[in-house]
């Protein structure tokens, strides 16, 4: 009988993160190149295979044709440009189905055979939930973009996005568990400094999420003041009524929500890394010190880059590859100082 939790169950988790790793980043593009709504229906099966063929292609199209998107934004499109939105949203979907097989199926292996203890099992039901909610908020989060107005709901992208984190992060935390057994204990108001600061980078990332759904990185394209914006030829103002909304709805308002953040975030970073030089640490603890440091120095240098080019695509997605990546350094430090 093999050894529980064995190396190839750590490098099924460690591929599960790669897989999310390269959903988000997919995700990423798809958002940005506002392909997300050119698949308007859900097959689980069927829909793994594209349209074959031209009468298929056009049939795709028309019931593209059949919603708001192309009715009051893309209605000058050709069947060519709909192919090209069409190819990232399904390939977004595609790998959907991947990470749901590679979970899954080796889940079932490893509890047949008997190579998973009763905490991994428990994890891993978490796990397969988590992964079963993001495909739901996915499908929630597009459906809404179908009724009445050519875009998805900003709280619904921001939670299809921020469950794809959650999840990487509570599988690379799982992962973690198997690789280090062994914790050094560390000073309980230190660790609770990174735990708050995770915290904190979370809603960085919502807010983050908040950005895309709202369009709000093509004004304001100035830093570090942000002067009058414009959107769609308008002046966009803050005078939304309650005050509250400006904040969480308000183009403006989110905007400067998520740089006030990053300012924090950059903060609580230093003040870890200045408190660590007080501590006797381990080289892993060095290491993960080290690695939200220079993270959370580059995250920054993208955002204000973002917003100064006004969102390229591939500037946009290197964003969200540097949130994803101060992500999974702040899980690691944390783990390394969690009991």
């Amino acid at each position: 009988m093999k050894k529980k939790d064995n190396k190839r169950v750590v490098y099924w988790l460690l591929t599960g993160c790669a897989l999310i790793f390269i959903m988000v980043i997919v995700g990423g593009i798809t958002r940005l190149t506002h392909s997300g709504l050119s698949i308007s229906n859900y097959k689980l099966i069927s829909g793994t295979i594209p349209p074959m063929n031209e009468v298929e292609w056009q049939e795709a199209f028309d019931l593209y044709k059949q919603y708001p998107e192309y009715q009051k934004l893309n209605y000058h499109f050709t069947i060519e440009d709909f192919k090209d939105i069409y190819f990232w949203e399904w390939l977004h979907r595609v790998l959907g189905r991947l990470i749901g097989i590679v979970f899954i199926i080796p889940f079932l292996y490893f509890l047949i055979t008997k190579q998973l203890t009763k905490p991994t099992i428990k994890k891993s039901i978490i796990l397969l939930f988590m992964g079963g909610f993001q495909g739901f908020l996915g499908w929630y989060m597009v459906k809404s973009g179908l009724v009445d107005r050519p875009d998805v709901s900003h709280y619904r992208l921001a939670a299809h996005l921020t469950t794809a984190f959650l999840t990487f992060a509570y599988t690379f935390w799982v992962a973690l568990d198997l690789l280090f057994p062994k914790r050094k204990a560390i000073e309980k108001g230190f660790r609770n400094l990174v735990r708050f600061s995770l915290i904190v980078l979370i809603i960085q990332i919502i807010y983050g999420a908040f950005v895309a759904g709202l369009d709000a990185g093509w004004i304001h394209n100035h830093w570090p003041m942000m002067s009058e914006g414009k959107f769609m030829h308008e002046t966009v103002y803050i005078e939304q009524t309650p005050l509250y909304k400006n904040f969480i709805e308000g183009k403006s308002g989110v905007q400067f929500v998520h740089r006030i953040l990053a300012y924090i975030v950059v903060v609580l970073i230093i003040v870890i890394w200045r408190k660590s030089k007080q501590l006797i640490l381990s080289k892993y603890q060095l290491a993960g010190i080290s690695s939200i440091l220079i993270m959370v120095g580059i995250q920054f240098l993208l955002g204000v880059f973002t917003i100064l080019l006004q969102v390229p695509v591939w500037l946009g997605v290197a964003h969200q590859v540097g949130a994803f990546l101060l992500l999974s350094a702040m899980v690691f430090t944390l783990h390394r100082f969690s009991r």
